[in-house]
């Protein structure tokens, strides 16, 4: 470990990737003027802020936004879903 600027400290790690994803890392470094050590971290940084959300500790969160979207057009599908389940299945699609 390391201390950075700003008094903390670093840890120094290797990471093998895909030859796939090291020619888009390249091309986004390319673009975007940043090291590929640069994009690492930002990309590190993302996943552990998305997945360590006090709101997102519970399944129900993380799905919220979709509650709503979707419309079937059957009024009463909540009530009688298992009848209509039934009666799909019994057509054949």
């Amino acid at each position: 470990m390391t201390h950075n600027s700003l008094g903390g400290s670093e840890m120094q790690m290797t990471i093998r990737i895909p030859d796939e994803y090291e020619k888009k890392v390249a091309r986004i470094g390319k673009k975007m003027g940043l090291k590929r050590s640069d994009i690492f971290r930002l990309a590190i940084k993302q996943f552990i802020e998305e997945n360590l959300k006090e709101d997102d500790s519970v399944p129900f969160e993380k799905v919220r936004h979709l509650l709503g979207v979707g419309e079937s057009g059957v009024r009463d599908l909540g009530q009688h879903h298992r009848d209509y389940l039934i009666k799909k299945v019994r057509k054949g699609g």
